[in-house]
């Protein structure tokens, strides 16, 4: 009885279902982008363990490189900021961290780099107010 319960309330509300597809939208997304950047490996066989680690190292991957955007985005909303633009919490909720352009997956990678240590890690944007966004859902 709660199944059809709930199956009626989904489809008498809007937003609900509004809320569903972006969620489900982004599940998606998510997806299809550790598949984009999953060139390396096969499931060619049946080994449970080979399965499992392949998946497992394809979404460490993507989660890096997720993160990795997400630093980027930051360092240019700052200086941004600081260029005077007004930047909103919701123009922020609109870029995606699936960005791809500046991956080169079959390129040439230099390490003489590696040697550099990276600005420390501030996950806080100060500058921008998120109060009037409801991060919460």
């Amino acid at each position: 009885m709660q199944v059809g319960i709930a199956l009626l309330r989904y489809l008498a509300d809007p937003a609900l279902r509004a809320r569903g597809t972006a969620a489900t939208n982004k599940v998606e997304s998510s997806n299809g982008y550790s598949k984009w950047l999953g060139f390396g490996g096969v499931l060619a066989d049946n080994d449970p363990v080979g399965q499992e680690k392949l998946i497992k190292f394809n979404t460490l991957l993507a989660n890096l490189v997720v993160f990795h955007n997400a630093l980027d985005v930051s360092d240019i909303v700052r200086d941004l900021i600081a260029e005077g633009w007004q930047i909103t919490a919701d123009q922020l909720g609109q870029i995606a961290p699936h960005l791809r352009a500046h991956i080169s997956r079959f390129g040439a990678y230099a390490t003489d780099d590696l040697h550099r240590q990276p600005n420390p890690f501030d996950p806080l944007l100060k500058e921008v107010d998120f109060t009037e966004v409801g991060l919460a859902a």
